[in-house]
């Protein structure tokens, strides 16, 4: 099964449970104020707008963090021939936003980064971002998979470091619309429905009225309303 295959039967199966929402306000406050659709597509309120700017205006990771964040965000999910990668998504970007949104993030994510760089340094004498994709993708499958027996406690933090930095690229990935899109999720869509098969209208002794039929199943005209005389006779 190819990689992205794998992320996305995770996602459906339980990923998508456990990674964290960008961002969180009271019910009562969402209802109180009046929401704004911005160019991003989704609906702000006035406090939250104003919540985002604060955020997006601090700086916590560096540029050298970001573009570490950057390499591992086009290893988990890279561009295929029909799916654009986590960078064409922005993800590091949310990720960025994040990690100064919720604060728990920062060590757990600087830490991890710096673990990754000795681990880098330790075995090939270069930063991570250094390294060829093959030297990169060779500490990346140390740390890529969980570790439940503890047989490899020496990549203890690494693990933990991949799983988050994967589930924060998961959720940002698949809350765009060019997630949405590889998922192949189409909303609510309406659809057709003609009625009871035939065979279960046998089996209970029920059938159509045959002057009714091309009134009520014709799908061509399912969006005329239909009109009655006063006598409540169906007319169209």
């Amino acid at each position: 099964m190819k990689r992205r295959d794998t992320i996305k039967s995770l996602l459906i199966g339980g990923v998508a449970g456990t990674t964290i929402a960008a961002s969180s306000c009271k019910e009562e406050n969402i209802l109180a104020e009046e929401t704004t659709i911005q160019s991003n597509g989704y609906g702000r309120t006035p406090s939250e707008e104003k919540h985002d700017a604060k955020v997006a205006a601090e700086i916590f990771l560096t540029e050298y963090e970001l573009n570490t964040i950057s390499t591992l965000c086009d290893i988990i999910l890279p561009a295929t021939p029909t799916a654009g990668s986590a960078l064409d998504a922005e993800v590091p970007t949310f990720i960025d936003f994040i990690v100064k949104d919720l604060p728990a993030h920062q060590l757990p994510i600087r830490g991890g980064l710096m673990w990754l760089d000795g681990e880098s340094t330790s075995r090939y004498n270069k930063a991570f971002t250094d390294l060829s994709n093959a030297e990169q993708l060779s500490i990346v499958d140390d740390i890529a998979y969980p570790d439940p027996n503890n047989e490899r406690t020496q990549m203890s933090q690494g693990i933990a470091f991949f799983s988050r930095l994967r589930n924060l690229t998961l959720t940002g990935y698949y809350t765009t619309r060019i997630g949405i899109d590889d998922l192949g999720y189409k909303g609510n869509i309406p659809n057709t429905w003609d009625g009871p098969p035939q065979e279960v209208l046998d089996k209970h002794g029920l059938s159509y009225e045959k002057s009714w039929i091309p009134k009520f199943v014709d799908h061509e005209t399912r969006n005329i309303q239909a009109e009655w005389d006063d006598d409540g006779n169906l007319l169209t």
